[in-house]
This record gives structure tokens, sequence and C-alpha cells, in this order.
């Protein structure tokens, strides 16, 4: 398959080849200057992230290399962490992978600890208690809101009205995602399976193994369920029947629907696959091939 650039190059060359001798050669000599700068900028890739960090009046920021001294075990899996990649821009950027989340520690390493970094977590609402010296801060921010800084998009899922617990406080970011060590996914993040993982420590009963298997678990749990929240019971994507066929191919034959050649028609029109009395053990069965309880 030819490659969109190609495809577009193709074309101003069929348009230049229409126009006067000259201009045409012109024009082929700039498009061929061009053409390969825009094909080496679109390839191009970004390996750091770029983050704003917050001021704190009366700390400064010192680089994540300072917290091995005291945090070699976690300093030591960090350096794998997607978050380590964190950084500020300009020519005294500064590794603050740790302080991109825990703020500002210079008075925290000066008073060997005994200061508390700016920003300490805890499940659920934030604390109106002080921690250590007191700073001209505001109190420690709840892990989750610490984590909102840069995935407002995250935030807004979890304002949905069917969502995991987090802005309740019975659920923290950290329980599925780990900010220290490797992919942010506790499961890993190359393999769906991996992030079912995740999934089933709180959900074992979904896990099987089943006599006869939902494919859709081998994609991953996310295939049907939003992990943050949606606008559908059980964070599902989709509400009907939809959700179902976007796999499951459907033929129209005589103005019936035919769906793994069984005609359907009728049991669309009965509610959804899941609670129609038709496929409503959707994670596997042990009984039915047409998964059914």
């Amino acid at each position: 398959m030819k490659s969109p650039v190609k495809i577009r190059w193709q074309r101003t060359r069929k348009i230049v080849n229409r126009l006067p001798g000259r201009c045409g050669r012109w024009l082929a000599l700039m498009g061929g200057v061009v053409v390969p700068l825009l094909v080496v900028i679109s390839c191009s890739t970004v390996s750091r992230s770029v983050v704003q960090l917050p001021n704190v009046p009366g700390a400064t920021y010192i680089g994540s290399e300072q917290c091995d001294t005291c945090h070699d075990n976690i300093y030591k899996d960090f350096v794998t962490a997607d978050h380590a990649r964190l950084m500020v821009r300009g020519t005294n950027a500064l590794d603050a992978g740790c302080e991109s989340c825990h703020g500002p520690c210079s008075t925290h390493a000066e008073s060997g600890g005994d200061t508390k970094p700016p920003y300490i977590f805890t499940s659920g609402r934030s604390e109106t208690g002080s921690y250590g010296a007191r700073l001209a801060v505001t109190p420690a921010r709840s892990e989750e809101t610490v984590c909102y800084q840069c995935h407002a998009d995250v935030r807004a899922q979890f304002q949905l009205p069917d969502h995991h617990p987090v802005p309740e406080g019975r659920m923290a970011c950290s329980d599925c995602h780990d900010p220290h060590k490797g992919s942010i996914y506790l499961g890993g993040g190359t393999s769906a399976l991996s992030e079912n993982e995740m999934c089933l420590r709180c959900h074992p009963a979904e896990r099987g193994p089943y006599v006869f298997e939902h494919e859709a678990m081998r994609e991953g749990c996310t295939t049907c369920h939003n992990p943050h929240g949606s606008v559908n019971a059980k964070l599902l994507n989709v509400r009907d029947a939809n959700l179902c066929l976007r796999c499951h191919f459907q033929q129209l034959n005589g103005g019936r629907i035919y769906i793994g050649g069984v005609d359907h028609s009728a049991s669309l029109q009965e509610g959804t696959c899941w609670t129609a009395g038709c496929h409503e053990a959707v994670h596997g069965s042990q009984v039915s091939p047409s998964l059914r309880f």
C-alpha cells in the first residue's frame, strides 16, 4: 500500500508536468526539497515529555538524583518508569521526575527528611491537617489531584455517572497505575492480557477459566469498558447491542438481520445482547458456546 505522502507527491508531479517548462522545473525542484523535509518531520518522535512545574515559596527544585540518597530502592526502579521522562524546558532543564509530582524538595533534603515534601499523598479527598515544618503552601494534595494536573481528560471521565470510586476516596490512581516503576500500567503496557490482570485482581469472578471463552477477553477489558468512567452502567463504552455489533458481523438478507448465520431481527428489539436472555455470560460460559449461563 502506498503511503499518503507518496500519493500526494505523485499527484503533485502530474500537476507540475502540465505547467510551462521553467516554472514546472522550479516547482519540481522545490517539491523535491519540501516533500522529503515533511516526511522527516512527520516521522520524528519526542522522547521526553514536558510539564510546567508548580512553584512553592521557600523551596527549590534539586533534581531526581538527590532523591537517591535516602530513597535508593525507589530511585533504582524509577529510572525505568514512564514518569521519569518528565522535565522542564530551557537551558536550565532539570530532571525533575520525582519532583514533578512531589514538588520542590530542597527543604526536605536539607532537613534530612524531617520536613516533608510539599506534596505527599493519601487516597481520597485532600487532608486539612499540616505536615512537617510549616511551609507557605496549601495542604497536601490527594493523590488523584496530583495526577489530574496532567491528566485533565481522566478527571473529566471520573465526573461521569458511572465511574470507579476514585473521587470518593475508596480507590487511588496507584491501585491501577505504578508511577515509580516501569510501565504506568501495573499489568504492563505491551500486552492486552497483562492489562486484564490489573482488572482481575478486583474482579476475580471474570477470570475463568471457562469452557467457552469470549474472545473479547483476549483483546482486553477496555474493549468493552472505559476504566475511568462512562455515561453507561458497568463502565460500558456503548449501552446497547452496538457494543457487540462492533465485533460480530451482521448481514442483511430480505429485510432480516443475520448474525452468525442466525436471524436476530426480533432479538435485537428485545434489549441488549446481554439482557435479552440470550448471551448474558458475556465474560465466558461453562455450559454454552453461545455464552449463556
